[in-house]
């Protein structure tokens, strides 16, 4: 599959502010979703793209995956930008629609256990409706590990639920019967499903941006719910409103929606490098069964290169590259029943000995 594509007419797009697309990507822990937009910032061509990161934990490995981030947000070297969603999803936009300088086109990427259904009611049912346009919703499914009861989540099936569009990843890593089986069950909970296969994120980008596949009418008893009930709490909670052009975001749109199905996310960071052999031992014979997800940049004491650490059920990947900052271990870890004091003693004991 060709892992090049142009959107209608890149060099001559010029979107006004007022009703930037916008992409959200959804998918469960560790289906590709840095992998599908590390693709669309490869391939984008002139087209200036702003893209919002959410994750789940206290360390932002996942930005530190697309750019060094120094800042809430930063430029990439191919002229798109990246912003950490930090204060709140509208606040996000807002620094977005603000900049002075062209910005065509919007992607956000949630965390992996987050419900897509708030955020996309944000873009449908607050003042961001006048000034943006919700173009998909697509959910990321790692065709290998995902099955009907996928670590019993109720978020993993709302992220298919909601999507415009499904791209089943990681086709590579699993049998054609299996692809197929999945591609009738997701018929099954989403009538009239657009699915689409993957290798490593790769699709034409004409297939997945700047396609007006989302239909606001789907969601118009939702959004109308949403708007009685911000109006509500803004009549009885008007004093609390201190940015005069965002009256209605400061509500249940950004609830903590990332603690859905339980789950619970560890982090760790240090300034002594690892022993390799000791972390190895680590993922080996005592990583705890219950982390479903694992990201992180690593230190080793006898490498001097940077490695990026991916968990994701029982398979991990390290890769080494260049270190842009000063050497540090930072991993965090996502999972149900999670035992933050030893899960962080385990990796203590990693440290190499001086």
């Amino acid at each position: 599959m060709t892992n090049t594509a142009t959107l209608s007419n890149p060099t001559t797009l010029n979107i006004p502010k007022r009703g930037m697309p916008v992409t959200i990507i959804t998918g469960f822990l560790g289906s590709g979703k840095t992998t599908l937009l590390n693709h669309i910032l490869s391939n984008c061509q002139d087209l200036k793209i702003a893209i919002l990161v959410n994750e789940f934990g206290d360390i932002n490995i996942d930005s530190q995956l697309l750019v060094s981030m120094d800042e809430d947000m930063m430029e990439l070297s191919n002229g798109c930008i990246c912003c950490t969603i930090n204060d709140g999803l509208v606040d996000a936009v807002y620094r977005v629609l603000e900049r002075d300088d062209r910005v065509d086109y919007m992607v956000i990427e949630t965390t992996g256990v987050a419900d897509p259904l708030p955020i996309i009611l944000t873009f449908l049912g607050t003042e961001l409706r006048d000034m943006t346009c919700l173009d998909s919703v697509i959910a990321v499914v790692d065709s290998e590990t995902f099955t009907p009861d996928h670590f019993d989540s109720e978020v993993a099936l709302k992220q298919i639920i909601y999507s415009d569009i499904t791209i089943l990843n990681k086709t590579d890593l699993t049998s054609s019967e299996k692809v197929t089986k999945l591609e009738r069950y997701i018929s099954v909970i989403k009538a009239g499903a657009r699915v689409l296969h993957s290798q490593h994120g790769k699709v034409p980008l004409s297939l997945i941006l700047d396609i007006a596949s989302n239909k606001p009418e789907a969601y118009a008893d939702l959004v109308r719910e949403e708007i009685e009930q911000s109006n509500s709490e803004h009549d009885h909670h008007h004093e609390h409103h201190h940015h005069e052009h965002h009256h209605h975001e400061h509500h249940h749109h950004h609830s903590d929606h990332l603690d859905n199905d339980g789950f619970l996310s560890i982090s760790f960071e240090s300034d002594r490098p690892f022993d390799v052999e000791k972390f190895e031992i680590f993922l080996r014979e005592n990583l705890s069964q219950d982390v479903f997800r694992a990201k992180g940049i690593l230190w080793f004491d006898d490498s001097e290169l940077r490695h990026v650490f991916q968990l994701s059920g029982p398979r991990f990947d390290i890769q080494a590259e260049e270190w842009q900052t000063s050497p540090k271990n930072q991993l965090v870890f996502i999972g149900r029943n999670l035992k933050a004091e030893e899960l962080q003693q385990q990796l203590t004991n990693c440290h190499a000995d001086f």
